[in-house]
């Protein structure tokens, strides 16, 4: 294991995301890397926990992350223009709610949290 503070976030493929996701985890947790998974549209597969293929790859993704980085914490992302999942924001943050419940189904010790990425790429923490 690494000695030093890994953090992983479920995010979009949507490249307007990466950054921001990336600087918010860091600063907010002083993290030294972020393990980025990615799925255009992450909360909605997760929400609906299905396609079953798309979720164990998501689960065993961050289970590397977990126990060989040590991650401390798991973010899931959702944001504007999402073209993953073309659903209006309030639609998003239920399904951001779903996707966390999903996530803290699998086990791991360590705190989920829900952030939303606005239309000037403000991260924040809805969960």
């Amino acid at each position: 294991m690494s000695t030093k503070k890994f953090v992983t976030a479920i995010n979009c493929m949507d490249g307007r995301v990466q950054q921001p996701v990336i600087d918010w985890m860091k600063k907010s947790y002083t993290a030294d890397y972020v393990d980025m998974i990615t799925e255009p549209g992450p909360v909605k597969i997760l929400a609906e926990n299905e396609p079953s293929t798309l979720i164990d790859s998501l689960k065993n993704r961050t289970e590397i992350s977990a126990k060989k980085h040590g991650s401390t914490c798991l973010a899931i992302i959702s944001h504007f223009d999402c073209a993953g999942n073309p659903v209006d924001k309030q639609t998003q943050l239920g399904q951001l709610k779903a996707a966390v419940h999903t996530i803290q189904s699998w086990g791991f010790q360590i705190p989920i949290i829900g952030l939303w990425v606005d239309d000037h790429w403000v991260v924040y923490k809805i969960l």
